[in-house]
């Protein structure tokens, strides 16, 4: 089969686009699927680079997030058939992830276990349901799971423009919330309002900090004045600090990730003098995954995807992600 498949670790000329991969076997327990669409996370170029304490095997096909039809049903598997429409959930309970620990979506077949199968409505396309897993799954079980936003809530995101932060910003607005959306270019500023954000702020021309204190006032010690309700914050690094700063009397700082660091300068004294509320959300689980598609379904919400390539031009894809060129998903359609 087509597959694109990492050798070794290093940069993204590693990925090899290959026409002669071994076809995947069904085994009991275990399906093989039809890949009709595969999309890209960041933790995809972390495989590929080499992460610290995971060791990959390899060869490995990488791809977290997919979406298919089922080829093969293997021995013990009754509650699905040849044909079905399923999103995969990533994390294999017995392994680990998939594209990382066992074949991932960048191949026209991959083998998944049962439990891993989500039925997937007629009416979302398999382009939206491989959109979902790591960014929006994550995003929906942070805001919604955890129920951490309110309507008329001011709701700062950072990062806005990738996969969690299009996430972020599409269900906090579905929640009725006032969002101030943060991005590095004058281009996803203007997306990120036309995808509804109320205010964008571009971070390499403005203190997103800064900004909000002369927006909304100054946060106060001793009253819910100034500031913003609600700071979602993946980035971590040099973002944290400010982000102590602008987050009212009482308020919520959302923490599902650090792409830019995860040990950043601290002072304890907004915490406590603010009486800040620090909330962290790991991953996601079926019924994250099965809400959303519930949303696209209905109208409700509609996954934002930026580029849709095929097999053999993925690796343009997932070098995208790395420059932080993309708004949005990149999908990959093998």
């Amino acid at each position: 089969m087509k597959a694109v498949v990492l050798r070794e670790h290093g940069g993204l000329d590693k990925l090899q686009y290959v026409t002669d991969f071994p076809d995947p076997v069904a085994i009991e327990g275990h399906v093989v699927i039809r890949v009709k669409a595969t999309s890209f996370n960041y933790h995809d170029v972390f495989t590929v680079r080499g992460m610290p304490g995971i060791k990959v095997p390899m060869p490995m096909i990488i791809g977290l997030d997919m979406a298919g039809e089922i080829l093969e049903v293997g021995h013990g598997v009754d509650s699905w058939n040849s044909g079905d429409r399923v999103l995969v959930n990533p994390l294999n309970r017995q392994k680990g992830l998939i594209g990382e620990m066992m074949h991932g979506g960048l191949a026209e077949k991959c083998l998944v276990a049962e439990h891993q199968l989500i039925r997937m409505p007629e009416d979302v396309t398999f382009p939206e349901a491989a959109s979902l897993p790591v960014a929006y799954g994550t995003a929906h079980r942070m805001i919604i799971t955890h129920n951490t936003i309110q309507k008329g809530e001011k709701v700062l995101v950072l990062g806005a423009s990738g996969g969690v932060g299009t996430g972020c910003v599409l269900l906090a607005k579905m929640l009725g919330a006032e969002v101030i959306a943060c991005a590095g270019s004058a281009d996803k500023i203007k997306r990120l309002k036309e995808l509804g954000a109320d205010h964008a702020i571009n971070y390499q021309e403005v203190d997103f900090s800064k900004w909000v204190i002369e927006k909304f006032g100054k946060p106060q010690r001793r009253s819910y004045e100034g500031g913003v309700d609600v700071v979602i914050n993946f980035t971590g690094g040099d973002t944290w600090a400010p982000t102590l700063r602008c987050v009212k009397r009482g308020g919520k700082i959302l923490v599902c990730g650090a792409t830019a660091g995860h040990d950043p300068k601290e002072d304890l004294r907004y915490v406590w003098s603010f009486e800040l509320k620090i909330i962290g959300s790991n991953s996601f689980y079926d019924e994250n995954l099965k809400a959303l598609m519930d949303l696209i379904r209905q109208g409700a919400m509609k996954p934002v995807i930026d580029e849709t390539l095929p097999l053999e031009r993925a690796v343009e894809g997932l070098r995208l992600i790395e420059k932080r060129e993309v708004f949005g998903k990149v999908v990959v359609t093998p």
